[in-house]
Order: C-alpha cells, then sequence, then structure tokens
C-alpha cells in the first residue's frame, strides 16, 4: 500500500495577494535572480497570470492519474506544480480537468510536460503554463508522490511555496521569505519608476546608470 501526505503549511494569504502585484522578472531580480523556472514552460496565452501556493505532484511520463489525485486534493488557490520529466510528447491536462479545476477554485497549472485543447483553455481562462503543447494521449498507470519537493523548470519547488508566473515565465518564492522578497520588489519597482522619470527629464541611461566609469575602467573610448 502507498500511502501520500496531503497536509503542508500554506503562506498567509495576505502575502501571496501582495505577491501577485509584481511581475514575475520583479520578482526573480528582487531575490538576487533565484527561483525562475526554464523558459521552456510558457503560459497557453500571454494574457495568463497566476500567484499561489504550490501543490506539488510527480507524474510519469505520459501518465496523468497523480495530476488528477492532486486535483482531488488541492485546496482553493492551489496552483498544482507538476513534475513529469520534461516530457514533450503528451498532453496530459486539456479542458475537462481544467474545469475541473475551476469548480474547485484552483489557482492554476505549471507543468514540465504537454497540454493540450489550447483554445478551449484560453476561452476559460484558467491559467496554465506548460513545457510544451501535444495533442498525444497519456495513460493513467504509475502511482507517484504529491505533496512533496518536486524538480521542475530547474528548480526545487517545495509545496507551500508561491508560484507567481505571467507572460514572462514563472518563478517561485520560497513560503518563508515571502515577506523579505515583497519589500525587496517594491523597491525594485520604486527604483525603476525613478529611472524611467529620469528619462522623461532628459537624462541618459549612461547617466541614469552611472556607467561612465564603468565604460572608462573596461576602456570604451566612444569618438564623436
Amino acid at each position: 500500500m502507498i500511502h501520500v501526505n496531503t497536509a503542508f503549511d500554506r503562506p498567509d494569504p495576505d502575502l501571496v495577494k501582495q505577491l501577485s502585484g509584481y511581475s514575475a522578472a520583479t520578482i526573480h531580480e528582487a531575490q538576487g535572480r533565484l527561483g525562475a523556472l526554464d523558459s521552456t514552460i510558457k503560459p497557453v496565452d500571454p494574457e495568463m497570470s497566476l500567484c499561489g501556493p504550490a501543490f506539488t505532484v510527480v507524474c510519469a511520463p505520459r501518465d496523468n492519474i497523480m495530476l488528477q489525485v492532486a486535483i482531488a486534493h488541492a485546496s482553493p488557490g492551489d496552483v498544482i506544480v507538476v513534475s513529469a520529466g520534461e516530457y514533450a510528447e503528451a498532453g496530459s491536462f486539456g479542458d475537462v480537468l481544467a474545469n475541473a479545476c475551476v469548480a474547485k477554485g484552483l489557482g492554476g497549472l505549471v507543468t514540465d510536460t504537454g497540454v493540450r485543447d489550447t483554445r478551449e483553455l484560453r476561452e476559460l481562462g484558467f491559467p496554465v503554463f506548460s513545457y510544451s503543447v501535444s495533442m498525444k494521449g497519456t495513460v493513467k498507470e504509475t502511482i507517484g508522490p504529491m505533496a512533496e519537493p518536486v524538480l521542475i523548470g530547474g528548480e526545487i519547488v517545495r509545496p507551500g511555496d508561491v508560484v507567481r508566473a505571467d507572460a514572462d515565465g514563472v518563478v517561485v518564492v520560497r513560503r518563508e521569505d515571502l515577506a523579505h522578497v515583497i519589500g525587496r520588489s517594491q523597491a525594485r519597482v520604486e527604483a525603476e519608476d525613478a529611472y524611467i522619470a529620469d528619462y522623461r527629464a532628459g537624462k541618459s541611461v549612461i547617466e541614469v546608470s552611472r556607467l561612465a566609469e564603468v565604460l572608462e575602467a573596461k576602456g570604451l573610448v566612444i569618438d564623436e
């Protein structure tokens, strides 16, 4: 008999909401350029966006039985994070399972395998970020871990860590780092707003970014 545990600590919902106000790229930079999943994992629609605690699951390639188990046991707002070995030639998730997720109030899906029914997924609006698009069907055979740390897109994602994804990609934030990363993200937004204001006031990018001394030290000479 195989036992899986579905109990884990979830982050403060207020902190999750605050984090959702920042882009994935801003968060990645704010936490020291950490946490970004491989760029092969992309949204089915560039307008799709998600932010929520990870509900992790491991699936065998071309097998979605554990994905269905995860959907059944995840809580509203959870983002299903599927580690399936970066297998492109399988459509392990489509409009039928997406409707099951919407009915449960889940926050989205991030997977390193394929999905299908992409037109219907876009129309439904359920956020899906996948390694590939493939029409090829799957089997329901192999039992695997759930609500345990998984490797996906070159990053370890633990259950309860927060996943933020948008048109630029997917980033994960450790649950215990949420408040710190939110503060760093806000500081980065304010700094970038100041840069933009300086550009609009007529300053050059070299002046704003303080590159003159750096370029001089590297021996760059510009003849005008």
